[in-house]
Formats: C-alpha cells, sequence, structure tokens
C-alpha cells in the first residue's frame, strides 16, 4: 500500500508553469499544472539532452524543454514524434486541490540517473584531476 506524501497545493504551482521537489537521491522532480488545473508529474530531466523540463513552457498536456524545443508529454513522459525517448514520470493524487506524491516512488524512483554535466571538462574523484576529453587526465592547480 502506498504512502501519499502532501507535496503542495495545485495553487502554489503557476498555471502553465511548475515546481520542482528536491530528493535525497537523485535528479529534482518537477510538478507542471496546465490551464485546465490537471497536475503531472516527471523527472526534471529532458530524454534528449537532459534539460531541466520545469524550466520550459507547458500547453495544453505537454512542456517544451527550454534547451533544444524538444515537446514532452506530461502524461506519460515521452518526447512527441519526430524526436524519440522519454522521462520517468511519477504517480500523482490531487484531493482538495492539495497535491500527493508516493512517498516511496519520490525516494527510489528512476534514482540511478544522473544529472547532466554542461561542458566538456568533468572532475575526477576528489583529487583535482579533470577530464578535457585527451586520453591523458590533467591535474587541476
Amino acid at each position: 500500500m502506498s504512502e501519499w506524501k502532501v507535496i503542495c497545493s495545485v495553487d502554489d504551482i503557476p498555471v502553465l508553469g511548475s515546481r520542482r521537489v528536491a530528493r535525497a537521491r537523485g535528479i529534482d522532480v518537477a510538478v507542471f499544472r496546465n490551464d485546465q488545473d490537471e497536475v503531472f508529474v516527471l523527472l526534471d530531466r529532458c530524454p534528449h539532452k537532459g534539460g531541466p523540463l520545469s524550466q520550459g513552457i507547458v500547453f495544453g498536456t505537454s512542456v517544451a524543454c527550454p534547451l533544444h524545443n524538444w515537446t514532452i508529454d506530461l502524461a506519460g513522459g515521452c518526447a512527441k514524434a519526430p524526436d524519440e525517448g522519454c522521462t520517468p514520470r511519477f504517480a500523482v493524487k490531487v484531493m482538495d486541490r492539495m497535491v500527493h506524491l508516493d512517498a516511496g516512488e519520490l525516494a527510489m524512483h528512476a534514482t540511478d540517473l544522473v544529472a547532466p554535466v554542461a561542458g566538456p571538462i568533468r572532475a575526477l574523484g576528489n583529487h583535482g584531476a579533470i577530464d578535457t576529453g585527451h586520453p591523458q587526465p590533467v591535474v587541476a592547480s
């Protein structure tokens, strides 16, 4: 049996907008509201290049990724043709205008996915080494 956690009021989510829900592990979750007061919840990560869907434009039952304008279906989490790919979706209940998420799903669902790293340089471990895309790592000074 699911334990439902109150996240916010529907009125806390802007019409045609979103709010982010931070998680202890994994990428944040985005809670969307359309102009019909329907609420949808997806991982805050576009399936294309990992853009933050919570910063996208909501229209109808879709959101446009702010990075490359991919259209993602809010109900299913999948990109609309001709694009392909899906982002995980989360169960949501709205009762008395309060938004509830499944606490277990919020804690464990899609926690293995990693947030995208912008730019070509990435830290390697705790020793100051960086990955420049070249075969030999360079040690940061």
